[in-house]
């Protein structure tokens, strides 16, 4: 198997019915209604390896849904094909589920009124796993998940944490290859999102499952993902590692400085100041133009209390390319 998902030349339009201004325009428009068509992805190509963790971003509205319901069967694509582990999701959507799981933070498909354990009974039963079989891989799941102070409590009494583990595990009964993840921090607190987070990567690691990931929590992004594809207006704007998006656009710095006085930095080739206030000042610097050095050169030692040095956050890098795919 070359790769887990590929996808060339993949398009989808759909066709949206426009509204007329005007009591006559209106009338026109009931009579005749006139559409346009709106590329809401458009023309992308990618491929994703075997046990690859990969970001797929973008406002609302780039495309990525639409993409991933091509990938899963759900759409079919007007142009172009893609193959996920060698099959295509427009063909053969039935085969497919057997290799793919998929979770939805925002859409439940545990039955509520079941336990944990019931649950992964009856979605094993669906897969049309053995018993035994799948005995033995509920219970390695249930350990690796660290499930067993709630298995066997119905899903409707679980806290949002716990129903998205047990979502994760439902996901994996079948041994999948793929697994989507949509959101799947959303609505959760800081510890709960590490817990979630330390999971996929223990997923990845000891199962060797394909992670493609949307999400709009940059946490998410930045501690499970190795690359980031990046799409905006139904296109790709940027498809690159973390690492090297990080090289490319941590050029700036942001200098956060204490003083005893009041002192003017603007002056200085590079340096822009975002915030002012009193003697306190928070800059930004294009290490491009000038070092964080020449700008310490440029700061009294004697007034000096206290100084912060960081990298643009990653937040703030992803908005600047979603900004430059509007503008291409």
């Amino acid at each position: 198997m070359d790769y887990a998902i590929q996808v060339t030349n993949l398009k989808k339009t759909y066709k949206v019915k426009q509204k007329e201004k005007g009591l006559i325009g209106s009338m026109k428009s009931f009579i005749h209604p006139m559409y346009k068509e709106i590329d809401a992805v458009d023309n992308i190509s990618f491929s994703v390896t075997p046990g690859e963790v990969i970001a797929f971003l973008g406002p609302n509205g780039a495309g990525k849904s639409t993409t991933i319901k091509m990938l899963t069967g759900i759409l079919y694509p007007n142009q172009g094909y893609c193959k996920v582990w060698g099959l295509d999701p427009s063909k053969h959507r039935k085969k497919l589920a057997y290799h793919i799981g998929t979770v939805f933070g925002q859409k439940e498909q545990l039955w509520m009124h079941l336990t944990p354990y019931d649950n992964f009974q009856f979605f094993a039963a669906v897969y049309d796993m053995k018993k035994e079989e799948a005995n033995q891989r509920i219970q390695e799941l249930i350990e690796v998940f660290e499930l067993e102070e709630f298995v066997n409590t119905p899903v409707r009494n679980l806290s949002l944490g716990q129903r998205i583990r047990c979502e994760i595990v439902t996901s994996l009964i079948h041994h999948p290859d793929i697994l989507f993840l949509d959101e799947p921090t959303i609505g959760l607190d800081p510890v709960v999102k590490e817990n979630i987070r330390s999971l996929i990567k223990k997923m990845n690691k000891e199962f060797h499952t394909t992670i493609f990931l949307t999400s709009h929590d940059i946490g998410d992004i930045e501690k499970l993902c190795k690359r980031i594809i990046i799409v905006n207006h139904g296109k790709i704007v940027l498809d690159d590692s973390m690492e090297e998006i990080k090289y490319h656009y941590l050029h700036k710095k942001i200098l956060e400085v204490k003083l005893k006085e009041e002192m003017e930095l603007s002056h200085i080739p590079g340096v822009t100041v975002i915030k002012s206030k009193g003697a306190n000042l928070k800059l930004e610097l294009d290490t491009n133009v000038t070092t964080v050095g020449e700008v310490m050169n440029q700061i009294d030692t004697n007034n000096l209390i206290d100084i912060n040095i960081s990298n643009i956050p990653l937040e703030q890098i992803i908005t600047q390319i979603y900004k430059r795919g509007d503008e291409s």
